[in-house]
């Protein structure tokens, strides 16, 4: 009896999702955005664009859609560390790196100190 009464709720859930679907498509504003949204498509297919080529485009026009994007992105990129440059004052080595953990620094920190080798970043 569980199937049968499962097969009538989704039947139920889908009578439900077909009336609401109805009633959008009867929606004079989604009818515009339809419209707009294939004349767009139309005109990338035209000139051989992707979405990507008119979001640059968009992004050329209105510098701020660039922004727009990285807020909402989730899984987006963040800025690059700042390249810091290191000279060892007795070897004269000098260790260019945008991370803490490089492997000549931790030796140099080892056998020198951490405060020593941090004195010796240049600007």
């Amino acid at each position: 009896m569980a199937k049968i009464n499962d097969y009538y709720q989704k039947k139920q859930l889908m009578e439900k999702l077909a009336d609401e679907i109805n009633q959008l498509e009867q929606d004079q504003s989604l009818k515009r955005e339809l419209a707009f949204e294939n004349s767009i498509r139309e005109l990338m297919k035209e000139y051989d664009k992707t979405p990507k080529h008119v979001l640059q485009i968009l992004t050329a026009i209105d510098p701020s859609i660039a922004g727009a994007k990285a807020e909402g992105s989730t899984g987006g990129t963040r800025a690059k560390r700042p390249m810091k440059t290191y000279k060892n004052p007795n070897t004269g080595e000098v260790v260019k790196t945008r991370g803490g953990n490089h492997k000549v620094l931790n030796e140099w920190r080892e056998k020198h100190g951490k405060e020593a080798v941090q004195s010796w970043q240049q600007d």
